[in-house]
């Protein structure tokens, strides 16, 4: 480095430093990010405007798809020209691939300056800290939990929604999966501090809250409770204000009646479930280490179905798993057509690294899982649009959100989410009073496709019932921006760099 442009850094370190974060996974990795973000602010720094370089870039990574190499290190490689034209910038990557990869992140690519990982995201500011100091990358990755993340300082991506992380970590050996070594074994948090926190973020304003686990159902197998996440699921809805629970993800092989009763019985637990199949072939589950097979999954099913006849089910396929035949794979198609998803997460397998599912013989060549997963895609959407079509006509409540849709902009429509979690664009009737994120419009669907609604409601189908996150999104505009009620959001300093599913509107 030049004497001028250590000058340059120099400066650059006496003054107000602003950052980025961008997240690529899952959501716990969103949560993490939202960690992250208050953990920086806390340290003083500012999230960076759109149209500035962030003084310091943080990637928040993912280790569980092949792409998510391939992503970080392209955008690694992107930043390194940047680096260079801005002094005194850093780079920070920590997150499951962090952790997989360790010292090999900065053998690729040098200019990172700290490498962090899952256990010690607290550790941050003092690393980022001693790599100014020193002059030179530092990396740090604990074997075992530091600080629970939930015990940090938090900058919420929403103020009338939040996730609230009630376990890390996981005990299950799934052959496909490399979390349990990256994340650890499962530990679970004290039910009065998740209530606490989810009670403050009702305090806050938030009316919506979504419990968060590599497995929620198995929550309280560290202090021995088997019906603990039942428990907790009718303590939030003791919880005044709290108008909307979800919880993900949850284990088939795991999942009880307790459960499902909860869920059922507490007015504000909603009615949507996502449950993993993975595969529907019980040949497949078994190389999986899945202990579960089809018929107790469907028997899942039937019993929320039972208790619950509005829910909306979703899962996690993948397809081409080692091993897996043509008759495997119509296995997968039979059980979808049985438990009409509303949606599914299908992914290609990809071997990874240190998981035994990447030893295993018979690798299906690229070109069939291809077709296979084109198939299933096809035949979900076909069920997906069926299963939309049954509620065309129906009125729903919908809790606005701050994301308006690919198409806002042209349609004039804005955005928000139906007690099953399904994706609504609405129109605001001429005259009518728009909504702010938070609030709430009860609509008629007018027309329907496979992953989102639209309704375009007469001034008579139109009611707005404005909310405390309405508020709550009032003042942070204020406090942040200045932008008045129903503004844009000029965005936080978290980027979702995470795969969504493109929708109209």
């Amino acid at each position: 480095m030049t004497l001028t442009s250590q000058l340059i850094a120099d400066q650059a370190d006496s003054t107000t430093r602003s950052y980025e974060v961008r997240t690529f996974g899952c959501q716990m990795n969103v949560h993490d990010s939202e960690r992250i973000s208050g953990l920086l602010e806390d340290h003083g720094y500012v999230p960076a405007s759109r149209d500035e370089q962030a003084d310091l870039v943080v990637f928040n990574t993912c280790a569980v798809r092949e792409n998510a190499d391939n992503k970080l290190y392209g955008n690694l490689g992107n930043l390194r020209a940047v680096k260079e034209a801005h002094p005194g910038m850093q780079i920070a990557v920590g997150g499951c691939l962090a952790q997989k990869d360790q010292n090999t992140i900065v053998e690729k690519a040098p200019w990172v300056d700290v490498v962090f990982g899952t256990h010690n995201i607290g550790s941050l500011p003092t690393l980022l800290e001693r790599s100014r100091h020193n002059q030179e990358a530092e990396v740090e990755l604990l074997e075992s939990l530091e600080v629970f993340p939930s015990t940090l300082p938090t900058k919420r991506d929403s103020t009338y929604s939040g996730w609230v992380s009630i376990s890390v970590g996981c005990n299950n050996t799934c052959t496909f999966c490399i979390v349990p070594q990256l994340r650890g074994k499962e530990k679970d948090r004290r039910p009065g501090d998740i209530l606490a926190e989810v009670q403050a973020l009702v305090d806050a304003g938030a009316v919506e809250v979504t419990l968060l686990g590599q497995n929620v159902n198995t929550y309280g197998v560290e202090f021995r409770d088997r019906g603990a996440f039942a428990k907790l699921l009718r303590a939030c809805g003791e919880i005044d204000g709290l108008e909307r629970v979800r919880f993900t993800s949850p284990h088939p092989a795991s999942f009880t009646d307790d459960v499902i009763d909860a869920m059922a019985e507490t007015p504000n637990v909603m009615p949507q479930l996502h449950m993993p199949l993975q595969s529907g072939s019980d040949r497949i589950l078994k190389s999986m280490r899945r202990s579960y097979r089809t018929k107790k999954f469907l028997g899942i099913l039937d019993k929320v179905r039972t208790r619950i006849p509005h829910a909306a089910i979703t899962t996690d396929i993948i397809v081409g798993f080692p091993g897996e035949t043509e008759q495997d794979f119509q296995d997968t198609l039979d059980v979808v057509r049985s438990s009409r998803f509303s949606s599914a997460f299908t992914f290609q397998y990809s071997i990874r690294p240190g998981t035994p599912a990447g030893e295993m013989p018979d690798q299906i060549p690229a070109d069939v899982v291809q077709e296979r997963f084109e198939r299933l895609v096809a035949l979900q959407d076909q069920i997906s649009g069926e299963e939309s079509a049954t509620l065309l006509g129906t009125t729903q409540e919908v809790l606005v959100t701050n994301d308006t849709g690919s198409k806002g902009a042209t349609t004039g429509r804005l955005s928000g989410r139906a007690p099953d979690n399904r994706l609504i664009h609405f129109s605001v009737p001429a005259g009518a009073t728009p909504p702010r994120p938070g609030d709430f419009v009860t609509v008629p669907i007018t027309e329907t496709h496979p992953y989102f609604l639209i309704a375009d409601p007469q001034p008579e189908d139109y009611q707005l019932r404005r909310s405390r996150a309405g508020d709550a999104w009032d003042l942070a505009q204020a406090d942040s921006c200045g932008v008045n009620a129903g503004g844009s959001s000029t965005g936080s300093g978290v980027n979702l760099g995470m795969p969504t599913i493109r929708v109209g509107g």
